[in-house]
């Protein structure tokens, strides 16, 4: 009698690669939980740096820095309320033509005069859970 080749896994052989991926993904999902949020908060301290350039280039043209009114809006596009600035780049102060917003997807809120930096501006993000004003938020002076 000739043996039939073998065509298919076994039972034990499937349940042995279904368990070395399971103790595979308990080792690993633990380490890769918090790295996106980590990577966020990265990207958001990024954000607001890029943003303090920006209003510092601003205040160097002009004189002062935007307006609560006007706002980071005028980074982007030229102020229509006063105090109309006299010297505005030709393409504004950022690259982009949309307002800068957070690793989670918020508009960074600029408040002028700071709350932190009482000489300047704060610039604010409401941070991993997504809502202002509680110890989440990332300030940037």
């Amino acid at each position: 009698m000739r043996r039939s080749k073998r065509n298919a896994f076994t039972l034990i052989e499937l349940l042995l690669v279904v368990v070395i991926i399971g103790i595979l993904a308990a080792i690993v999902v633990p380490k890769l939980t918090g790295k996106s949020e980590t990577a966020k908060i990265g990207a958001t301290q990024a954000t607001m740096k890029s943003l303090r350039t920006a209003l510092a280039m601003y205040e160097t043209d002009n004189g002062r820095f935007p307006t609560q009114e006007q706002g980071l809006l005028a980074l982007i596009e030229l102020p229509t309320s006063a105090p109309i600035p006299k010297k505005y780049a030709k393409d504004g102060y950022l690259d982009t033509k949309d307002l800068p917003k957070d690793g989670w997807g918020i508009e960074i809120k600029y408040t002028i005069p700071g709350i932190k930096n009482t000489n300047g501006y704060d610039l604010r993000s409401a941070g991993p859970d997504e809502q202002f004003d509680n110890d989440d938020d990332i300030v940037m002076p």
